[in-house]
């Protein structure tokens, strides 16, 4: 039973970085666009504001789109976001579980509860009590972030660059703590203090036990939290912390119910001992993983080229290098008991880890790698690539002309083998001279499932040949931060903002145009701006994406 349980536990821990990998299903505006029942509050776009007295132009096209567009699309995006920190929440706390600070204290609080109880069902309800009281406390805590940066503060974290730059800073410093370099810690006095007042008896007592838990462990859930809280508002959601605290509370308090019903299941536990070290030293190689992700968040968006996709790809192949070292005792670190053998369990989570690092190595010269192709730059920053591009040349409708702003968005975040316009008005009028339809494409540097799209439905045969031989291809990014020239610094007239950048000028134009804030979105509109179908977020499904292409082209055609 022993074994099982250790098994389960490292299997578990495997999942747990595509938890904190957990994919966006929208990719927030970096304007921070704030949704209200469905419906867009423009004084929620948090575009800089300015004294100038400049209105924008009318755009014709933009209000015949807005008039027919689909509204609502990105409420449920949101709603798939909070189950993602939802998830990533109950993963963080079933992995802080195994943390030296918490496991031990298990069976004691457990026995505790069990022996100091004049019954049972006494017992019970004190460790449910207890439990309860311990996701009150970090419920608490998840709101408290919230109060203090505001709903629109939490999403123009999502990318900006000065907080991506510091929460890469926060994660190293939390590896750096795993790998036992010092333990982040609350001072000791405040620590006592909760600590004595544990002994009062009652509801009173039982608070400040829960309580004390949560302030003598930190110096192993703190970067859990931590980094929890870090994904949950990087991915711009309102109750994101407190969503992400409702999860990890509740995989921290359901052992100690549990156990309180069942004390017999506490004689399966496995023994303390060196393996919950390894547990720390595991998730701080996840957490170096983690924190490469935020670094190229801003790298992507200010254009700084320092993380191409190789070079990204290079990084994760060390970090993954090393900890399958680890896992078979090459590498020891400070508090790491001698390892005199190799466990099952951990023989088994050395080979994943290995063989995760093969399955990377090829993507330094241009392998898709389409299982983490979401995390992972654009295949376009990708310096030396093997690779033949997409669907076999070039876009059919290449014509030699200047695409605006090709220079900054075509070697770096188009897919290879497309060929797109990245102007709207501009695509508009190729797309009255050609006489095709139009494909809006909605994305960012930092959209992971813009990235998952590309990689995984775009370059099917079928999509590919649609999308360039069908449709003019208008590629909006929404989170660059290029300024836009002066002369084109405007004041919209849908949030009364300033519009200084690329980002914010197509961001405005989704969000007042179209009724939502979520990345990727897929609009197919006529020459004149009309949109033909209802617009489309992200759909792995090949054929049900097809489907909704060939759609815009069957409803062009017989409009014509």
């Amino acid at each position: 039973m022993k074994t099982n349980f250790k098994l389960l536990t490292l299997l578990f821990l495997l999942i747990f970085p595509l938890a904190m990998f957990a994919q966006q299903d929208s990719t927030v505006s970096p304007d921070g666009i704030e949704f209200t029942d469905g419906t867009i509050s423009p004084d929620s776009l948090s575009f800089e504001e300015s004294p100038d007295t400049v209105t924008a132009q009318a755009d014709s096209s933009k209000t015949t789109v807005a008039a027919t567009a689909k509204a609502g699309g990105s409420a449920e995006g949101g709603k798939k976001s909070l189950w993602s920190i939802f998830i990533a929440g109950l993963v963080g706390g079933f992995a802080a579980l195994l943390m030296p600070c918490i496991f031990p204290m298990l069976p004691l609080t457990v026995s505790f509860f069990t022996k100091q109880s004049g019954s049972r069902a006494s017992g019970i309800s004190k460790a449910l009590l207890y439990g309860l009281f311990i996701i009150v406390i970090y419920v608490a805590l998840g709101m408290i972030i919230t109060i203090a940066f505001g709903s629109d503060a939490l999403n123009a974290l999502s990318t900006n660059g000065i907080f991506n730059f510091i929460f890469f800073l926060l994660l190293v410093v939390f590896a750096a703590s795993f790998f036992g370099a010092f333990e982040i810690t609350l001072p000791s006095s405040f620590v006592n203090k909760m600590d004595a007042k544990s002994d009062k008896g009652g509801l009173v007592g039982l608070f400040f036990m829960a309580f004390s838990l949560s302030l003598v462990s930190f110096s192993c859930t703190g970067p859990i939290i931590g980094t929890l809280l870090v994904e949950a508002a990087s991915k711009g959601e309102r109750l994101g912390p407190a969503i992400g605290m409702l999860g990890f509370s509740i995989a921290l308090a359901i052992p100690f119910g549990l156990f309180a019903m069942f004390p017999s299941m506490l004689k399966s536990l496995p023994k303390s001992g060196g393996w919950l070290n390894s547990v720390k030293v595991v998730l701080g190689f996840l957490e170096l993983a983690l924190a490469l992700k935020f670094l190229s968040n801003v790298d992507l968006a200010y254009h700084w080229n320092w993380l191409d996709r190789e070079v990204f790809l290079s990084l994760w192949i060390a970090v993954f290098g090393l900890m399958g070292l680890y896992l078979i005792g090459k590498i020891k670190f400070s508090h790491d008991s001698d390892l005199k053998f190799l466990s099952v369990p951990r023989t088994i989570l050395a080979i994943v880890v290995f063989s995760f690092v093969v399955y990377m190595i090829p993507g330094l010269w241009g392998a898709p790698l389409k299982s983490i192709s979401a995390f992972l730059p654009p295949s376009a920053t990708q310096d030396f690539d093997l690779s033949t591009g997409v669907g076999g040349g070039p876009a059919a409708h290449t014509d030699g002309k200047v695409k605006k702003y090709a220079e900054i968005f075509h070697e770096r975040g188009t897919p290879k083998g497309f060929d797109p316009y990245y102007d709207y008005d501009q695509a508009l009028a190729t797309a009255k001279e050609l006489n095709k339809p139009v494909l809006i494409d909605f994305t960012g540097w930092n959209c992971v499932n813009c990235r998952k799209m590309e990689a995984n439905v775009w370059t099917d045969p079928a999509v590919a040949k649609l999308l360039k031989e069908e449709f003019v291809m208008a590629e909006l990014f929404v989170d660059d931060k290029t300024e836009l020239p002066v002369n084109e610094q405007i004041v919209s007239t849908y949030s009364n903002k300033k519009i200084k950048t690329i980002g914010n000028k197509n961001s405005d134009f989704q969000a007042s145009a179209f009724n939502s804030n979520s990345q990727p979105l897929y609009v197919i509109v006529d020459p004149n701006g009309r949109v033909l179908v209802p617009q489309s977020g992200a759909n792995y499904n090949v054929e049900e994406y097809k489907a909704f292409l060939q759609s815009g082209v069957d409803a062009f055609k017989k409009k014509n």
